[in-house]
């Protein structure tokens, strides 16, 4: 796959606006291996597939594997930006059979878990200058709670909480929103149930966890969507090749599809 010159990096869908800014979402899990990466490609995925010009940038600092999931061996990634050998917009790869942008992270590495607090601030800062530039920026954040994690989510306009019926996950999606909502009031935050059962059982989850944000933070993030199990989930990872593009009329695919139209529509 060619990789543009740094100082000209391809731009997904159509010809770059400088008279409006896109939109940032975050998506986080306060727990790890709830399907948030696979969520992430596949919401950039079908944003692009809806003509959207998007970017998607690997936020994972400890465990950073979008390019894994892709196949993909880029040539820049965020390690070379935090070092100071090239600004954030040089880092970024066209993937061609998903029709938009990424910024890698570094996969294999947990070099970049102890990054400063005001570099990833300055990479927040990067991240808004280049929405001017998209429609979708999807951030990957990290699982957990962490300082850093927080620090890149705050360049977000959205934050998609992912969660699954496991009683740690609901807990620990709990424990980020309230966080998030100490941190940031006006925070706009979005539930995700992935791998539910059925739909059914994926908002009796959403209610569980919505009982205790209205309970407890007097707030009620709204119900973004819900992910059904799909076993060709695991087999799009296997392959490194988008579920939308392997399996399109699978479950889990229209499922995210859907989210990314209510996305859209408001």
């Amino acid at each position: 796959m060619s990789v543009p010159p740094p100082s000209q990096p391809r731009l997904a869908g159509r010809p770059v606006s400088s008279t409006r800014r896109g939109r940032i979402l975050a998506v986080a899990s306060g727990k790890g291996g709830v399907g948030k990466t696979f969520l992430s490609i596949t919401l950039s995925h079908a944003l692009a597939r809806r003509s959207q010009r998007t970017l998607l940038f690997d936020g994972d600092l400890g465990l950073a594997n979008v390019d894994i999931q892709l196949g993909l061996m880029p040539r820049y990634d965020l390690g070379t930006v935090v070092a100071g050998k090239i600004a954030l917009n040089q880092a970024t790869m066209h993937y061609d059979a998903g029709g938009f942008d990424v910024i890698a992270g570094r996969s294999g590495s947990g070099s970049l878990a102890n990054v400063p607090l005001s570099r990833l601030q300055i990479l927040g800062e990067d991240l808004a200058l280049m929405a001017s530039r998209y429609d979708q920026i999807i951030i990957d954040l990290g699982a957990g709670v962490e300082k850093s994690v927080r620090q890149i989510a705050r360049a977000a306009d959205t934050v998609l909480i992912v969660t699954s019926d496991e009683p740690t996950s609901l807990t620990d999606a709990y424990a980020f929103i309230k966080i998030s909502v100490m941190e940031r009031p006006q925070s706009d935050i979005r539930i995700i149930v992935n791998a539910s059962n059925s739909t059914r059982e994926g908002e009796r989850t959403y209610q569980t966890l919505l009982k205790a944000c209205t309970g407890f933070l007097k707030i009620t993030p709204p119900l973004a969507g819900i992910v059904r199990r799909d076993p060709r989930v695991r087999e799009s990872i296997r392959n490194q090749t988008p579920i939308l593009t392997r399996s399109p009329t699978s479950e889990a695919a229209i499922d995210v599809e859907a989210i990314a139209d209510r996305l859209l529509t408001g």
